[in-house]
C-alpha cells in the first residue's frame, strides 16, 4: 500500500552522549605487554543518550508537527511537556520506554517546556530540560473536505477525494500530512487533478471488505505561502459489495452484477445523437429520492430550446457534467428500443428504485456503445478512466 506519512520537520538533537570506555588490562609485571583484557570481561554499561524534537530553543515550530523523544541505552522514565499555562500535556510512551510522542497539536505563538530523565543501562539518571515557542498566528488557514462519511459502506470503484478550500502552495506538504490505512493493505497513489484537490486511489477496485482509514491530519501543518492546516478531518468507512453496471447504448440494456455474478438486466435508453451520453467508467456519486432535472446545469437555460426542468423520482449522479441514471416514465416505450434522453440513462420508475437500492457511493457504471464521446477523467468521481500508469504519472 502506497500512502503519505507524516513526518516531524526537526532533526533530534542529541542532548546526551556521553560513553564511558572500557579499561583494558595492562600487562603483568615483569611479563612481556600487548596481552588482551581477561575472557569474559565485558565493557563497561552506557548511560542514556537522549534525542528531543524539536530541539532546545527552537523557534518558529509549526504546531502540527509532533514533539517526541527518544533514548538509546536506556529506558525514559519521566517525560513532561508543559504548556505556558504550565499545564502537562498528554503524551504516549512506547510499551519498550524507549519512545515519547505527542501529536495532538499544539497552540499558535506558544512557549512549551519540556523535561526528561532517562535510566541509562549504567543504572544512572540523565535528565534534560529544554523549551520551545511555536509560530505566531498563521497569515492564513485552509480547511479540507473529505468524500466519505464516518462508518459509511462504499463501492469498490471509490475514490478517496481531499478538497481543500483554497490552492496548496506545497503539495508534497499536504500529502504528508494525509493517511490512507486499509486492511487488508492495498496499493494506491494520490494524484492531484487541481491546486486545491487531490485524490487517493487504489491500483485495482476495492477488495469487498476492505477496511479503510482517511485521516487527514492538517492542523498546524505548513502547506506553503504562508497558509496552515485548520483542523483534522477523518472517517472509517467499508467496502461493501461489488457491484457493477454496463449500460449498452447499442442493446439498449443494462447489465446489473454482484459481486461477479449477473442479477439483472433492464431496458434503458441514453443519448439521442446530438446529446449522446459520453462512453466510459464512471463512479456512483450521490443518491437522491425527488431531483430536479435541469439543463442549466450544463448551460442550457430551460426556457430555451432543447432546455428542461423536470422533476424526477429517483435520481443518481454519475457525473459533474449532468449524467444521471434516473427514472423517466415518459421514455418508458423507448427503453430497451432507442436512445432519446439528452444524455442521461433513462429507467422506469420501479427499474431506477430497484437500482438505487441496491447500488451506493462509489459502485461503478460503465456506459458502452453509446456513440458520444469519451469520458473526462477529471468529470466527477471518473477515476477509473486512467489506466494505473497513468494515473500514477503526475498531471501538471
Amino acid at each position: 500500500m502506497r500512502r503519505s506519512v507524516v513526518a516531524g520537520g526537526w532533526a533530534g538533537l542529541v542532548l546526551a552522549a556521553a560513553l564511558l570506555v572500557g579499561c583494558t588490562a595492562g600487562p603483568a609485571q615483569g611479563g612481556a605487554g600487548g596481552h588482551d583484557a581477561p575472557a569474559g570481561q565485558s565493557e563497561v554499561a552506557k548511560p542514556a543518550s537522549l534525542a528531543v524534537v524539536p530541539p532546545a530553543g527552537a523557534v518558529d515550530v509549526a504546531p502540527g508537527e509532533p514533539v517526541s523523544v527518544q533514548t538509546t541505552d536506556g529506558k525514559l522514565t519521566e517525560v513532561t511537556l508543559r504548556n505556558p499555562e504550565g499545564a502537562a500535556v498528554p503524551g504516549v510512551l512506547s510499551p519498550d520506554g524507549r519512545s515519547w510522542e505527542f501529536a495532538g497539536g499544539l497552540g499558535y505563538g506558544k512557549q512549551y517546556a519540556l523535561t526528561v530523565v532517562a535510566v541509562g543501562a549504567d543504572g544512572k539518571p540523565v535528565t534534560s530540560t529544554s523549551g520551545f515557542t511555536t509560530v505566531g498566528k498563521p497569515r492564513r488557514t485552509v480547511s479540507v473536505s473529505l468524500n466519505v462519511q464516518e462508518g459509511e459502506t462504499v463501492g469498490v470503484g471509490m475514490p478517496l477525494i481531499f478538497t481543500f478550500a483554497s490552492k496548496v502552495a506545497d503539495r508534497a506538504a499536504a500529502e504528508r500530512a494525509l493517511r490512507v490505512v486499509t486492511e487488508p493493505v492495498t496499493e494506491g497513489a494520490f494524484r492531484w487533478t487541481e491546486d486545491s484537490t487531490v485524490i487517493w486511489r487504489p491500483k485495482d477496485y476495492w477488495r469487498p471488505g476492505t477496511k479503510i482509514s482517511v485521516d487527514a491530519a492538517i492542523y498546524g501543518k505548513p502547506l506553503g505561502g504562508g497558509a496552515f492546516g485548520l483542523e483534522d478531518r477523518s472517517a472509517h468507512v467499508t467496502v461493501g459489495d461489488k457491484v457493477v453496471v454496463v449500460a449498452d447504448g447499442g442493446s439498449h440494456r443494462a447489465t446489473v452484477s454482484v459481486n461477479d455474478a449477473e442479477v439483472r438486466t433492464l431496458p434503458i435508453s441514453m443519448g439521442k445523437p446530438g446529446h449522446t451520453t459520453p462512453a466510459g467508467t464512471y463512479t456512483v456519486m450521490s443518491e437522491h429520492e425527488g431531483y430536479t432535472m435541469d439543463s442549466g446545469t450544463y448551460g442550457v437555460p430551460a426556457d430555451t430550446p432543447g432546455g428542461y426542468r423536470t422533476f424526477v423520482k429517483y435520481a443518481v449522479r454519475l457525473s459533474n457534467s449532468g449524467i444521471f441514471y434516473h427514472s423517466a416514465p415518459w421514455s418508458v416505450g423507448s427503453q430497451g428500443r432507442r436512445n432519446v434522453s439528452h444524455g442521461c440513462i433513462n429507467l422506469s420508475n420501479d427499474n431506477a428504485k430497484w437500482l438505487m437500492d441496491l447500488s451506493k457511493k462509489g459502485d461503478v457504471f460503465t456506459v458502452v456503445n453509446s456513440g458520444g464521446p469519451s469520458l473526462e477523467p477529471t468529470d466527477g468521481w471518473s477515476v477509473w478512466q486512467l489506466s494505473w500508469p497513468a494515473w500514477t504519472t503526475p498531471a501538471n
